[in-house]
């Protein structure tokens, strides 16, 4: 059963990229334990935006698709930890 999210207010979902980075430029082997979490993504789901102290709601930015740079081990982030749309 697949689970369905949306994410709420100023919130988005983003799918980390896998990058196949197990060796390094010199050729030495690194092993999973020692590899960053990518800190690149894919939006999948993107909320309506923030309200403010009018009530007045601000749209996002990022869109469904949009390809980002985003803040350490982040799943389900606000919009302000997103460090920039990639292309």
């Amino acid at each position: 059963m697949a689970l369905k999210l949306k994410p709420l207010g100023d919130r988005i979902i983003i799918e980390p990229s896998e990058e196949d980075d197990s060796k390094s430029s010199g050729g030495i082997i690194i092993p999973d334990t020692a590899k960053e979490k990518p800190q690149k993504g894919k939006v999948v789901a993107a909320g309506s935006g923030r309200v403010n102290d009018d009530g007045k709601t601000i749209s996002l930015s990022v869109k469904n698709g949009d390809e980002v740079v985003y803040s350490k081990e982040y799943l389900i982030v606000r919009e302000t930890d997103i460090l920039a749309i990639v292309g």
